[in-house]
């Protein structure tokens, strides 16, 4: 029973009288959807309160986001199942999943992403926010799966939705420092991340690679020793008879490219890792590992920007990516490969991700460009003088102006979470109008169609109830990310 005090009593009845009967809870602590209809149009109103209320407000709307989600069955879940199924070759591999970082709007974005994989009737689609953008963007965990769920009630979506913590990774300098407190940061943030509904996690310890080992399994020992640690850790933590998906990283992003040798002996190292593990005080033999192996072909966060803002052409070398999937799907079970930095290729080099038979690719920047792109005049320059004061120090002396402010416009999206929130509707519209029109292209090239009956054939997802109580903790504080990957 959910145990409400008085004051939450009261901001509970407030949210519930605003949404105008649309939800009702009953005196056991059952919330009800009583009008769904009704409900959708008012979920822009809880999102809200989530992102930029504060106190019982905000933790009661999120509450009431998250139990109207799996009313409507709607439900947080991992990936885990199309993945294994992928791996056991049980699943066709013409298919790349997107993994989509939101770092800002992230209501709205959502919105557009439900609807275009509504038009394609997709549903092999992640959300996801890295461990460094957490910190930029102002957002940590329980926002996140909010807003992504007020989304998906907004839309009328049905079904698992998968979210996903990104390059939870580990910093090599902060390592170096203090290895157990820098590994433990990463265990914390897991932890948070799994109770606000992050049911898939990106471990990356690929950080700690050293080439100067002569061996290349001796270059792999401490990622894959670390990776095996954070794997049992996690699965110690997750919800009952829930089997995250987790993602393991054999190269840095924007290093050189991975090879087929780095592959097998992060693998076999890792394998024999993860079974001298223990979780929860006791050794299993039989401990799920990660699911997909992130791998480097050539891409970088963000592109490489010009000194007139434009990105420089990227050369993937797709040969790698397909090669590197096959070994990780034939020889190790795995889902396949995963590319990062790939939002700001050319639109020609989507399509390839499908034919190499990548099990998934993270995009983030471009959405991030688009939304600049879209703001109003006045709050862009606006951001813009913010950032020459703010972030001067991160210019480089043969910085352009334009190189400068490609570079660090990210760090702003916190600092303008609520001007950009309240943008008037129509120019909401218009940004979300142009990101919609992007995801139906990102998925029909890599070949999304008709994924939805696939998602519902292989992966369960769990109901986890919550009472108010759940979401009456206080944040974590932003932390310090320099240095981390987004």
């Amino acid at each position: 029973m959910t145990t409400i005090s008085p004051p939450a009593h009261s901001t509970l009845k407030d949210l519930l009288t605003g949404l105008g009967g649309a939800l009702a809870v009953t005196p056991k602590g059952k919330l009800r959807v009583r009008d769904e209809a009704a409900l959708r149009p008012q979920m822009r109103l809880l999102a809200e309160k989530s992102a930029l209320g504060e106190g019982a407000a905000q933790g009661t709307a999120r509450w009431l986001i998250w139990e109207a989600a799996l009313a409507l069955g709607i439900v947080p879940a991992s990936i885990q199942g199309l993945y294994a199924a992928r791996g056991r070759g049980e699943t066709p591999v013409n298919f790349t999943v997107p993994a989509m970082n939101l770092r800002a709007m992230t209501f709205d974005c959502a919105r557009a992403v439900f609807r275009a994989a509504a038009a394609l009737n997709a549903g092999a689609m992640i959300f996801e926010v890295a461990r460094s953008e957490m910190s930029y963007t102002a957002q940590r965990p329980a926002e996140y799966v909010a807003s992504v769920l007020a989304a998906a009630i907004a839309e009328g979506y049905r079904g698992p939705v998968f979210i996903q913590g990104d390059h939870f990774q580990v910093n090599h300098k902060k390592y170096l420092a203090n290895p157990e407190a820098e590994v433990n940061a990463v265990r914390e943030l897991a932890a948070e991340a799994i109770a606000a509904g992050f049911y898939n996690i990106d471990v990356d310890t690929s950080t700690l690679v050293d080439l100067s080992q002569p061996t290349i399994p001796a270059q792999q020992r401490d990622n894959t020793r670390r990776c095996a640690e954070l794997t049992a850790y996690i699965r110690g933590i997750e919800p009952k008879r829930v089997t995250l998906s987790i993602g393991g990283e054999i190269g840095e992003v924007g290093a050189r490219n991975s090879t087929e040798q780095e592959l097998r002996a992060f693998m076999d190292g890792y394998s024999a890792d993860l079974l001298e593990q223990s979780i929860n005080g006791r050794r299993r033999r039989a401990t799920p590992g990660i699911s997909k192996i992130s791998i480097q072909t050539g891409t970088s966060h963000g592109g490489v920007v010009l000194p007139d803002g434009t990105i420089a052409d990227v050369k993937v070398d797709f040969e790698v990516l397909k090669r590197l999937s096959q070994v990780a799907r034939l020889e190790y079970g795995l889902a396949g490969a995963v590319q990062h930095g790939a939002s700001t290729l050319p639109e020609a080099a989507f399509s390839k991700f499908a034919e190499c038979e990548t099990c998934e690719v993270h995009l983030a920047t471009n959405f991030m460009n688009m939304l600049y792109k879209g703001l109003p005049d006045s709050l862009r320059d606006e951001i813009y003088g913010w950032l020459r004061v703010n972030a001067a120090g991160e210019r480089k002396p043969s910085d352009t102006d334009e190189q400068f402010i490609y570079k660090t416009r990210k760090k702003a999206l916190g600092p303008f979470k609520a001007p950009m929130w309240n943008l008037e509707p129509g120019r909401r519209g218009e940004i979300g109008a142009a990101w919609e029109k992007q995801f139906h292209f990102l998925f029909s090239q890599l070949n999304l169609q008709d994924t939805y009956p696939l998602v519902g054939q292989h992966v369960k997802p769990v109901a986890i109830h919550k009472t108010l109580a759940d979401f009456g903790a206080e944040e974590q504080v932003a932390e310090d990310v320099t240095g981390l990957a987004d």
